[in-house]
């Protein structure tokens, strides 16, 4: 499943991002969007993009483009 699938509340853990751009890649990865940690989708713009998403107690919100390339897991 990818993050940009997820609905507002709905937490997941991050399996690996599909990233080929290094430049994004990195931006993502010191952003803290590493494996293993957990995200919740917090809010999303009225015409959804971007999205809000909270990880490691801050927010962070990103392009729904950005958030199709990175791989999770559901956490219920």
């Amino acid at each position: 499943m990818r993050l940009d699938e997820l609905k507002v509340g709905d937490k997941a853990k991050v399996v690996k991002l599909h990233v080929s751009n290094r430049e994004v890649r990195r931006h993502l990865l010191d952003m803290g969007l590493t494996r293993g940690v957990e995200v919740k989708i917090k809010k999303v713009a009225p015409m959804g993009d971007p999205i809000d998403i909270e990880l490691r107690d801050y927010e962070l919100c990103l392009r729904k483009e950005d958030l199709s390339q990175i791989e999770i897991e559901v956490i219920n």
